[in-house]
């Protein structure tokens, strides 16, 4: 029986592995390729703040897997925006899951409930989950006991954040990738003065390229100010 699922998601092509820049976070990345290639863990958890690549690694993994013939599946959970709980109908099916921001339907009953008999098909299945959470399994507040032995029994594995000059070679990296050239100079200018966090650095990097093109102008720290200023 084919399976239709309600629920869709989009390859986000800009996040793929070799668009992210690991940092101190390269045990994750290895733990990923070693899950997908069915060697490694059989669930995975990623953790940490808000920011640091969580949801880039998930669809980074997804575009793996697509490309070494396994067809995934990928949500992101959003408290205010829950679909119906037969979302996981036939899910246990899928090789490959991956639940961005689990954390979102902790302390929901129905929602755990729901998520610990896809769980534990999916593993009787032997199949990989890949999940995300703002914090680690032992310190979110599940209701459900076995869903949180479960959860428990997962690799966790925290997300680390970027040092500045980490955070500049983080930036010249995807705007290599987008086609933009940006100086360390550039790059330590823009942090210091507009922009520290990653998520707002690649809206803004987004903006600058769209600049650049227009004005068929290299990024130079004059330009980047009037850029700024407009």
């Amino acid at each position: 029986m084919s399976l239709q699922f309600p629920l869709q998601f989009e390859f986000q092509a800009n996040k793929g592995f070799d668009t992210f820049y690991p940092a101190t976070n390269t045990d994750i990345i290895t733990e990923l390729h070693e899950l997908i290639s069915g060697q490694g863990e059989q669930h995975i958890v990623i953790y940490g703040d808000a920011g640091y690549g969580k949801s880039h690694l998930l669809q980074a993994s997804c575009q793996l897997a697509h490309k070494n013939g396994i067809n995934p599946f990928y949500y992101p959970f959003n408290k205010r925006k829950l679909p119906p709980l037969t979302m996981f109908d036939g899910l246990e099916q899928i090789k490959l899951v991956c639940f961005d921001d689990i954390d979102e339907i902790v302390g929901l009953l129905d929602w755990e409930q729901a998520f610990l008999n896809f769980f534990n098909q999916h593993l009787e299945n032997n199949h990989r989950l890949i999940l995300s959470a703002n914090a680690h399994p032992d310190d979110l507040n599940i209701k459900l006991l076995d869903l949180k032995i479960q959860l428990m029994s997962s690799l966790a594995l925290k997300i680390q954040p970027l040092a500045n000059e980490e955070s500049v070679s983080a930036l010249i990296c995807k705007a290599s990738y987008m086609g933009l050239t940006i100086s360390p100079k550039v790059g330590n200018f823009l942090l210091s003065h507009y922009a520290s966090d990653l998520p707002s650095l690649w809206i803004l990097l987004e903006q600058l390229d769209k600049a650049t093109l227009s004005a068929q102008r290299k990024l130079t720290i004059p330009f980047l100010k009037q850029i700024m200023e407009e």
